[in-house]
């Protein structure tokens, strides 16, 4: 019988192009759009992190429903291959009318906010979730999850890495065409510029995979939507990595949204390097983690490997609050801080997603039934709650603390403090709180042997039946 788990080198390097784009706008999205909003755009604070908790909570609810449309999904491509290449390029012009500011009054361009990112976070949904999806139907292997994980974890790095890299430089080459491009329109261009780029990644990932196993879906008349999200529901494993999802999104979007005002109010834009290139340093850190992820999970086991890299993070971050950044030693401490944190962070990603496609396992060896797609869509349904609150949260909070957004303000003792605990103990929270949950995980490695053998075995039955 020929192995299902095997899968070629150009199949894992396409699945990373996948993730490689949707982190090319994430990173952005998550680390720039709060700044954008509030000090380009023009929005107040707090109608920005309204905006932002809005939007993002909408297209958390709207995951499961694409969820259970791409379990639904019948093509000669596949059930989620597909979404890749229909929604390529609405997803790479979607972000450009994000970063777009009409010319026009305040109401409008609030309005105008919230319907950019709506259709945003819609088209992002629309193929994450499918792309997500398709960990769980590329090969029946636990570990060989684990590998495909890491490569998509590395190439989403390596995307990140880019888009961080490239963002301010692509602004200050369209500022220096001449005075007729505004601050406004260095962003809009930039963002073309990326955009492109992300169209073109997921449509050679549509081109370089493909589905390898298939998972026996019930007919529609013994399997209805309502028993999909009960099965969903009574599933223990998907609640404690939901919970663990939103507290490290919650730890990666607090520190990195603050990161861009507290290079600009707390070390000060003169710096002896830049916060594009702090957050960049960080994605090529976070590339070391996934790379370690494999033998550490090989070594230590998914769960206890998630933990340790969780707790590293978050004490580490604790340092920050008393970091004399004022001064060369602290300013390259902070660099050294970021290193390490970004390589613990980079470990558990990998793993989560790795163990979301053991969760599949277990649902369909429990329910013979996977619903792979609504499983993957709860995933990226944390992301967009720990997002969404994340984003909100920083900009609540500099409201709360007082901060001015305009260019040449002086921050008061209050908002510079409230800087600092945004990117230390604020976020380090989040880490300890996922750790604290996924200690009761379940789904340990000798666990998922037993469940992948017995799905091996039933696949096979069903097959041999399919053909007699």
């Amino acid at each position: 019988m020929k192995d299902l788990s095997k899968a070629t080198f150009i199949e894992k390097v396409g699945y990373g192009f996948g993730d490689m784009s949707s982190s090319m706008f994430w990173k952005i999205f998550s680390y720039y759009l709060p700044f954008f909003y509030s000090n380009v755009f023009g929005l107040s604070l707090a109608h920005a992190g309204t905006l932002l908790l809005i939007t993002k909570l909408y297209d958390a609810i709207s995951d499961p429903v694409m969820g259970v449309i791409a379990d639904r999904t019948q093509t000669r491509w596949g059930k989620y291959r597909p979404y890749l290449l229909w929604c390529a390029i609405p997803f790479g012009l979607a972000g450009v009318l994000t970063f777009t500011t009409p010319d026009a009054g305040y109401a409008f361009k609030h309005v105008f906010a919230y319907i950019t990112y709506l259709i945003m976070m819609t088209a992002y949904t629309a193929i994450n979730v499918p792309y997500g999806a398709m960990l769980g139907v590329m090969t029946p292997d636990s570990r060989e999850k684990t590998v495909f994980s890491s490569y998509r974890m590395f190439f989403a790095y390596a995307g990140s890495f880019i888009a961080l890299a490239i963002f301010e430089p692509l602004q200050k080459a369209f500022r220096n065409i001449g005075p007729q491009v505004s601050a406004a329109d260095t962003w809009q261009y930039s963002m073309i510029v990326v955009g492109s780029i992300c169209a073109v990644l997921f449509i050679l990932c549509f081109a370089m995979t493909r589905e390898r196993v298939k998972i026996e879906v019930q007919e529609a008349g013994n399997s209805s939507i309502l028993k999909d999200l009960k099965s969903l529901v009574t599933n223990g494993p998907w609640w404690i990595l939901l919970g663990a999802a939103i507290g490290i999104l919650l730890f990666n979007s607090i520190r990195g949204g603050a990161a861009a005002y507290y290079f600009k109010d707390v070390i000060g834009m003169s710096a002896v390097f830049s916060c594009g290139i702090y957050l960049a340093v960080g994605e090529v850190a976070n590339m070391i983690g996934v790379a370690a992820a494999v033998p550490l999970s090989d070594r230590l086991g998914k769960k206890t490997a998630y933990m340790l890299s969780l707790l590293v993070a978050a004490v580490l971050s604790l340092f920050i609050l008393i970091l004399p950044v004022s001064t060369p030693g602290g300013l390259w401490t902070l660099m050294v801080l970021q290193v390490l944190i970004s390589v613990a962070t980079g470990v558990t990603l990998p793993l989560l997603w790795s163990m979301f496609a053991d969760i599949a396992d277990y649902s369909e060896y429990r329910n013979s039934s996977a619903s792979t797609g609504l499983i993957f869509s709860s995933s990226s349904m944390a992301q967009k709650f720990g997002g969404a609150f994340g984003s909100a949260l920083i900009l609540w909070a500099l409201a709360g603390f007082g901060y001015d957004t305009s260019e040449t303000a002086v921050q008061t003792t209050d908002a510079i403090g409230g800087l600092k605990a945004m990117m230390s103990w604020i976020p380090a929270l989040g880490a300890f709180i996922a750790a604290g949950v996924v200690a009761f995980y379940p789904l340990t490695t000798s666990r998922m042997k037993e469940i992948s053998a017995a799905l091996a075995a039933r696949r096979s039955g069903q097959h041999s039946g399919s053909n007699a």
